[in-house]
C-alpha cells in the first residue's frame, strides 16, 4: 500500500484500491465482486463509450486475466479525497503485458468513484485518463 495521508476515510479506500488492484494482477478478478456496486459504470478512455453493471465491469478484468500475461505493473501519485460518503481517488500507472504473443507498455491515470455504504467503501464510477499503449519491440 502506499502511504496516504488524512482522514480514516482515505486510508479504507487506499485499503480497497490496493485490494483491486491485487485482484486483477494477481488473476483473481472474482474477488472484484465484492468490491463494486451492483450499478458501477466505466467510462472507456477518451468517453468513447461505458459499460454498465457489475457482472460487464468484472468481464473487462476476466478478459484481461485470461487472455493477457502481466508483466509488469506499477502506480504511483495516488491522490484520494473524500466528502461525505463519496471518495473520487486516481493514480498513475504502468505496465507492461502480453497478449497474443506481443507485449505492449500502457500508461495512464486511473480515475475511480467510491460511495461509502453502510458497511464499506464500494467502487461505482472507473475511467481511465491519459492512457497511451504502444507495442514493445523486443529485437
Amino acid at each position: 500500500m502506499l502511504g496516504i495521508e488524512g482522514s480514516g476515510d482515505e486510508h479504507q479506500v487506499s485499503l480497497l484500491i490496493d485490494k483491486i488492484n491485487s485482484a486483477w494482477t494477481k488473476g483473481r478478478p472474482q474477488d472484484l465482486n465484492e468490491l463494486f456496486h451492483e450499478r458501477i459504470v466505466m467510462a472507456f478512455p477518451g468517453f468513447v463509450g461505458r459499460a454498465a453493471g457489475k457482472t460487464k465491469m468484472i468481464a473487462g478484468f476476466e478478459d484481461f486475466c485470461t487472455n493477457a500475461r502481466l508483466h509488469r505493473f506499477a502506480e504511483s501519485d495516488r491522490q484520494i479525497d473524500t466528502v461525505g460518503n463519496v471518495a473520487v481517488a486516481t493514480f498513475a500507472f504502468h505496465l507492461i503485458y502480453e497478449r497474443e504473443g506481443q507485449k505492449y507498455q500502457s500508461a495512464g491515470r486511473d480515475l475511480w468513484v467510491f460511495e461509502r455504504s453502510p458497511d464499506n467503501w464500494l467502487a461505482v464510477w472507473r475511467t481511465i485518463l491519459d492512457v497511451s499503449e504502444e507495442s514493445v519491440d523486443e529485437t
